[in-house]
């Protein structure tokens, strides 16, 4: 179906830790959306749901039997664990990373790039995160 997808991943906590949820989209290579998704993921930290959403929109294009994912993501701490830049020194965000880790084997080609928060496609990523916190904080009150 497609051989490359454009991942935009990204996860935020409402206390850190706190309610937590995650989002993506994935677009191909002429910035058509082939797939937005949010979900709330219960309590975790902000490191823990950008790996999260990152492990979300893999799976996503693993499903599709993508060959190449170039993954963006605002977490410059996330990004650069994963290219080897930082160490992973703490055990729950260690657990994530080797996840993300196996996941890779599954691309031919797979990239991890630090954008910033004024990226449009992560900052509709970050409005989809809100959202989800904001209707599960709602049900919450009911």
């Amino acid at each position: 179906m497609f051989n490359r997808l454009l991942l935009y991943s990204d996860g935020g906590a409402r206390g850190n830790p706190g309610a937590a949820a995650v989002a993506y989209l994935a677009l191909t290579e002429k910035g058509e959306v082939v797939k937005t998704d949010a979900c709330f993921i219960g309590i975790h930290t902000n490191n823990q749901s950008e790996y999260k959403a990152l492990i979300a929109a893999l799976e996503f294009a693993k499903a599709l039997k993508v060959e190449e994912v170039v993954c963006h993501l605002d977490s410059e701490l996330v990004a650069k664990q994963l290219n080897g830049e930082y160490s992973v020194k703490n055990f729950e965000l260690q657990k994530l990373w080797h996840s993300t880790k196996e996941l890779k084997g599954c691309f031919k080609k797979i990239s991890f790039i630090n954008v910033p928060r004024s990226n449009p496609y992560i900052q509709r990523a970050d409005a989809l995160v809100n959202k989800t916190l904001d209707e599960e904080e709602s049900k919450r009150r009911l």
